[in-house]
């Protein structure tokens, strides 16, 4: 019983830590710009230059078949191997939002 509320309480810390950056994030108004930079520092080598897909899909209308809470959840949690998941701050987190957004 210990070892399940142990568990418990690890997983309702991170699920509530995970949350807490999400609001933090969908409440920032990011940069298309910086969220462009920061692609192309990160993400061009799976998705491409123009992130039209390599390895990784093609990234265009990603934000009409996945919500920003999912997309966040995707980054930082690298879901889909080979995704690797990246540490990521709310505010460069919106920016590339805000990036993945201007490209539909």
């Amino acid at each position: 019983m210990g070892v399940l509320l142990i568990c418990f309480s690890i997983f309702f810390v991170n699920h509530h830590d995970n949350n807490k950056y999400i609001i933090e994030t969908l409440e920032l108004n990011g940069s298309a710009e910086e969220g462009d930079a920061l692609f192309k520092i990160n993400c061009v080598g799976c998705h491409g230059i123009t992130a039209r897909g390599l390895v990784g899909p093609d990234l265009h209308s990603i934000t009409q078949r996945l919500s920003d809470k999912e997309i966040i959840k995707q980054v930082t949690g690298g879901l889909t191997p080979p995704m690797p998941s990246f540490e990521i701050d709310s505010v460069n987190m919106s920016n590339l939002l805000k990036y993945l957004h201007s490209l539909e």
